[in-house]
């Protein structure tokens, strides 16, 4: 992939990236101030699977893993394309303000491109005014009609049961 930084190296991640992405993933969690539930055998299991729908993108600057981003595959309707959901992006904290972010997004959107997906999309909560002012700098514009609901845990289950 492209370097638009010196010294940066970004490569799609495997199964034996486990550890590193799960402790970037803990220490995001901890920056969302969101409980994180991954461990590094979970994220081997996923990244080992012959039908795993995700994928990531890490990056190293000289060697050291200090980002990483994971998305994967959707569909719209109503542009009858494929797209990709860009679930999380993290650059640690001591390595901002670089490029990496902005690196690492341009080879997703290079990514989409080559795959002939129609868009790239991504949820970023509202407190976090420092990633809206980032990503609107390149050009991402929220879609306000738009709010994102979850069903999970004791609901997700209830309605599974609902359906039997």
């Amino acid at each position: 992939m492209k370097k638009d930084v010196p010294g940066l190296t970004l490569r799609m991640a495997t199964a034996d990236d486990a550890v590193i992405l799960n402790d970037m993933i803990g220490a995001f969690a901890a920056y969302e101030r969101l409980p994180n539930q991954s461990t590094a055998e979970a994220v081997r299991a996923e990244f080992a699977r012959k039908d795993r729908v995700v994928e990531a993108v890490l990056a190293f600057l000289d060697g050291v893993p200090v980002g990483f981003a994971v998305f994967f595959q959707t569909y719209s309707t109503f542009i009858a394309k494929r797209g990709l959901y860009l679930e999380d992006i993290y650059v640690k904290e001591d390595f901002r303000n670089r490029g990496i972010a902005t690196a690492i997004l341009r080879s997703l959107a290079r990514v989409a491109l080559d795959r002939q997906y129609g868009r790239v999309e991504f949820t970023v909560l509202l407190w976090n005014t420092i990633a809206i002012e980032f990503f609107e700098t390149l050009g991402a514009t929220p879609t306000s009609a738009w709010t994102t609901y979850r069903l999970s845990g004791d609901w997700l289950t209830r309605l599974a049961k609902d359906s039997q």
